[in-house]
């Protein structure tokens, strides 16, 4: 089989099962959400009735978006504060089998903000860095319930759409109990054990120390007393050469947090490889798994959105938007990176010799995946809020690393991550009605609510806070002495490294271009800024929005209505989605993977 039709088999057969569990799985969240599904009447209402209890909470008791708002902060907060407290008591913890200490101040404050805000960006490597209990208290349980509150926000703008002359959204701590009790708990358990059958470790072991056949020859970073490693004058690492005749072979609970980390479009892996480590992704069926857990909610909820508001219509047409944008994405990706570099082209030796690089490019690609299924996982953690990765982006070429990250800053709504994708792209559904409204002289109109000065205000602070947020940081570190040291590839590429970095932080991603020596305290506390105004001031947007929404008094459908579920609106609302995009990130691009790839071109 040739490289084009592996591709394109991974990619067919990914979207064909993906789309068979859109409906199934998008009417059990939707049941979930609405009165806590099968499991709540099978002996998981009980649990469920009992956390309640537990935790003084009034399941009958409905709030405020402004209620909402405070409760989804207050327990994102605390979380925050919880983990960087275990990250910093970490030599005293149990189930530390390395002993390993306490992890630097502005790196625990990283990582905390991190996984609160489902961006998981790791500037540490985790199998160095972090005890057992730290991963499963700390990092999965975040995993969990950053995911889950994703998806409650977007629930409950559901809801303000779906509702009429009410002053309530839901019920903040049932919405956040329901999507992990019964949507993402189960569904991690049976990844899990699929995981582990097929080689994913899960244990409390120590760490094994195995014998290599032949010594490797290395160079290691120097460590000051304190155990940091050593820097020059320019701010790049001191190193020395060394040699190592064994290597150590992480061990842990690995499959239990590989589950949530792709089914809650989380991405922060257990090892410092990702999905690139064998211990974390042993098969090419592993990798495919991957890839299907973490599209499989994102894109479910549209049916689940259909359904709640009454009409499925309304559902596929966000479903068919998000596969045009992220199937012509990925397209561009895989391109890119089978033609490689026509720097290394070779007339004649086959079909693709007169072209590029023949055998495309396989730099920083993990040998056991290839090409097709390397540039395909790129592209769905970038079009979600998954940063797993299982090749380094860093050697993607121009084009091929433009394309997951021009699908980090549409905002990752094709499809985006769990709740975020759904909630990101009805913003710019409500945008769009908006635009073709001015356009036709009518009131705008969604679903029977008029779309007003309030609602546009709200969609605007939305839209363009992660852009400011980027590109802010962008130029800051650009302009910055701290910024530009941790630069490993001059020129336009090493503009790439910081455009990436800010863009996947911003965006909650956490995916990293690679070459950017990113654990500094410049940019970890400069990310964790980004992630975290980046997340919860949209995140208050929408709730203000859903609140809004759920006041309004329903109008009848019309024959001026706009229809918002056929072919024309797929294209108006993918036109305010590229819009809006180019204009705001093209000039970035420019300067970045544009000047690149056409300076490849010119010297050929």
């Amino acid at each position: 089989m040739n490289a084009d039709a592996e591709f394109q088999l991974l990619l067919a057969t990914l979207l064909l099962a993906v789309i068979a569990c859109v409906r199934p799985l998008g009417d059990y969240i939707a049941r979930v959400m609405e009165d806590g599904g099968p499991l709540a009447r099978v002996g998981g209402g009980r649990l469920e009735r009992g956390i309640y209890r537990l935790c003084g909470v009034d399941p009958a008791a409905e709030s405020s978006w402004r209620d909402y708002a405070l409760a989804l902060l207050l327990i994102n907060v605390a979380g925050a504060v919880a983990v960087y407290a275990l990250q910093r008591l970490q030599g005293y913890l149990p189930l530390n089998p390395q002993v390993l200490g306490a992890v630097a101040p502005d790196s625990a404050f990283n990582t905390a903000v991190s996984f609160v805000t489902n961006t998981n960006w790791q500037g540490y490597s985790g199998e160095s860095t972090m005890g057992y209990l730290v991963q499963m208290a700390g990092l999965a349980v975040q995993n969990f319930l950053s995911a889950a509150t994703g998806l409650v926000v977007a629930i409950a703008l559901v809801r303000g759409i779906a509702r009429h002359t009410v002053a309530t959204i839901g019920n903040f701590w049932v919405d956040l109990t329901r999507a992990t009790l019964y949507v993402l708990l189960p569904l991690s358990l049976v990844l899990a054990l699929v995981l582990v059958s097929q080689g994913v470790i899960q244990n409390f072991s120590p760490y094994v120390e195995a014998k290599t056949v032949e010594p490797t020859i290395y160079e290691a970073p120097v460590l000051d007393p304190a155990g940091a490693a050593v820097v020059d004058a320019a701010g790049r690492p001191v190193t020395q050469p060394a040699v190592a005749n064994s290597q150590i072979l992480p061990m842990g609970p690995i499959a239990s947090q590989e589950a949530i980390k792709e089914l809650g479009t989380n991405g922060g892996g257990f090892l410092n490889a990702n999905s690139a480590h064998p211990f974390e992704n042993p098969t090419a069926l592993t990798n495919w798994l991957q890839m299907f857990a973490i599209l499989l909610i994102p894109f479910a909820l549209t049916y689940t959105f259909g359904r709640m508001v009454g009409d499925q219509r309304q559902g596929w047409a966000l479903l068919v938007a998000m596969l045009i944008l992220f199937v012509g994405l990925t397209l561009v990706a895989y391109y890119s990176e089978q033609h490689g570099n026509p720097l290394l082209a070779h007339r004649g030796i086959d079909q693709l010799a007169s072209n590029g690089q023949p055998g495309g490019n396989m730099e920083g690609k993990e040998s056991r995946f290839g090409i097709a299924a390397s540039a395909l996982f790129a592209a769905v953690t970038t079009a979600t809020s998954c940063g797993a990765v299982n090749t380094m982006h860093d050697s993607l070429m121009p084009l091929g690393g433009l394309a997951p990250l021009f699908l980090i800053q549409l905002g990752e709504l094709a499809p985006g991550g769990v709740g975020t994708g759904l909630y990101s792209i009805l913003l710019y559904a409500i945008l769009g009605v908006f635009i073709a409204g001015l356009m036709i002289g009518r009131t705008p109109e969604y679903l029977g609510k008029k779309i007003e000065a309030l609602e546009m205000k709200l969609a605007s602070i939305f839209i363009l806070t992660t852009p400011f947020v980027v590109l802010a940081g962008t130029a800051v570190a650009v302009a910055s002495a701290a910024g530009r040291a941790g630069v490993a590839n001059p020129g336009p590429h090493g503009f790439s490294e910081i455009l990436y970095a800010f863009s996947s932080a911003a965006n909650n991603n956490g995916s990293a271009f690679g070459g950017l020596s990113a654990n500094t305290v410049f940019y970890n506390i400069s990310t964790a800024i980004a992630m975290f105004i980046a997340r919860f001031w949209p995140i208050v947007a929408v709730l203000a929005m859903a609140g809004s929404l759920a006041a309004k008094k329903r109008i009848p459908v019309s024959e001026g209505t706009m229809p918002t579920h056929g072919p024309l609106f797929v294209a108006l609302l993918l036109g305010s989605i590229l819009l809006i995009g180019v204009l705001t990130y093209v000039p970035a691009l420019a300067l970045g993977p544009v000047v690149e790839h056409l300076k490849l071109i010119a010297a050929t």
